[in-house]
């Protein structure tokens, strides 16, 4: 199977490798791609928000699927463009899409479907806002209704900070009408659980935990996510069972009732809160950082899921294999992210981590990019570090020590990522003992 991915991050770097290490994968394609991408399928350059593009490079390539990474492509239409073109493609169509799109259009659709979700408005005036933010009180939570790269968002106990994001999307190009949403706040931890659904069936994968706060102790500024982990020893086992029958079901059904069926990848962003399981966000794409511990996981060769969902026949998959290994991420990012990250650094450590760390830990490339022999950072967040392990604490301790073999001027990385649920299961397993 000649396979096509479009992206440029450290998600697209994790589908590729998966894709990669698959015995039905002939010829691997990626467009635009990264440096650490390079190693793994042919770079081709395309805009990827033109979906004629897109679409005239998969036919050139002779490609039998096309896998859309990013959310901004799908919005755009972009697999609409390559289903016209007769091939197969992986990511819903830009209707579709607009689950993630618009935050008023998803609620819509959990209000229809019956799924738990936070109460919310949905506001396009100042005066609207206000109300808004007085009725549900503090901590505030203000999103931005149209795509924001993870960072639309603004959780807060200051009011004149909120009715600032609050303003600021309002006047946001591509907002839909002019809108903001002002939500309950949702207390609990927080759950990543991605879906593979063809419009019908829906397979979903293994439960994650990202971290979006910039810094240690969940502090700092939102980001597009810090790192990750997989499994979550602290969930409850019956989770992923009850999410499949309350939210990701339901909302595919509601989708296809619609007559805008979602194909591809669904993920849910969910709080587990004292009165139950909520979702604050869908999103039409695999998650990043959460991609990258998930697929460590994942035993069944990739291509053939993805084909099945891009072709209608997922009802006709064997059930799903997953390692008992858990898997951690540490993203290393550029000096100043999430402000503006100061790029063009040389990034050195990469063979290292290759010849030391290998298999149980490697790098997956997001913002970087080839300068002569070097490789040079070219984004905000830069690397993924990733590692498994027998369990989180080996996970953490495999992935941190692959982190202290890059050199990056300037960069930044949490300390943090998986240390409370590891420390969590230590404690549990001496308690079991």
């Amino acid at each position: 199977m000649k396979v096509l991915v479009i992206g440029s991050g450290a998600r697209e770097h994790a589908l590729c490798r998966s894709l990669s290490l698959d015995p039905d994968v002939t010829a691997l394609h990626c467009a635009p791609g990264n440096a650490g991408i390079a190693e793994v399928a042919e770079l081709h350059q395309v805009d990827a928000l033109d979906g004629a593009a897109v679409a005239g490079l998969a036919t050139r390539l002779g490609a039998e699927l096309v896998v859309v990474g990013p959310e901004a492509p799908l919005v755009a239409g972009v697999a609409d463009a390559v289903r016209a073109a007769g091939i197969p493609v992986f990511g819903p169509s830009g209707e579709a899409a607009q689950l993630e799109g618009s935050k008023a259009f998803a609620k819509d659709v959990m209000a229809g479907a019956g799924v738990p979700t936070a109460r919310s408005y949905v506001c396009s005036t100042a005066e609207e806002v206000a109300e808004a933010l007085d009725a549900f009180g503090a901590p505030y939570v203000v999103k931005d209704d149209g795509l924001a790269a993870g960072k639309g968002v603004v959780v807060t106990s200051d009011l004149e900070a909120a009715e600032a994001h609050a303003a600021g999307c309002l006047g946001t190009p591509g907002a839909k009408r002019g809108s903001v949403v002002i939500e309950e706040y949702l207390d609990g931890p927080e759950v990543s659980l991605f879906a593979v659904t063809d419009g019908d069936t829906v397979v979903p994968l293994q439960p994650a935990q990202d971290f979006k706060r910039a810094l240690d102790g969940d502090e700092g500024p939102n980001t597009g996510g810090m790192g990750a982990y997989s499994p979550l020893p602290w969930a409850d086992p019956k989770l992923v069972d009850e999410v499949l029958q309350t939210v990701l079901q339901p909302t595919v059904d509601e989708m296809r009732r619609r007559g805008t069926p979602f194909s591809g990848l669904l993920y849910a962003g969910l709080a587990i809160t004292s009165r139950g399981v909520r979702v604050i966000e869908f999103n039409a794409r695999f998650g990043d950082p959460e991609t990258q511990v998930v697929l460590a996981r994942l035993q069944t060769p990739l291509a053939g899921v993805l084909m099945a969902a891009a072709t209608g026949n997922l009802a006709d998959l064997p059930p799903l294999r997953w390692s008992d290994e858990s898997a951690v991420t540490v993203v290393v990012a550029s000096h100043n992210y999430p402000g503006t990250p100061r790029t063009g650094d040389p990034i050195t450590g990469l063979d290292e981590v290759a010849a030391e760390d290998a298999p149980h830990a490697y790098v997956l490339h997001a913002g970087t990019r080839r300068d002569g022999d070097a490789v040079v950072s070219a984004g905000g967040r830069v690397l993924s570090v990733t590692a498994v392990g027998a369990d989180l604490t080996e996970a953490r301790e495999r992935a941190y020590r692959a982190v202290g073999r890059i050199r990056l001027d300037g960069s930044q990385h949490r300390t943090d990522i998986a240390a409370k649920a590891a420390e969590a299961a230590r404690t549990a397993r001496s308690a079991q003992a």
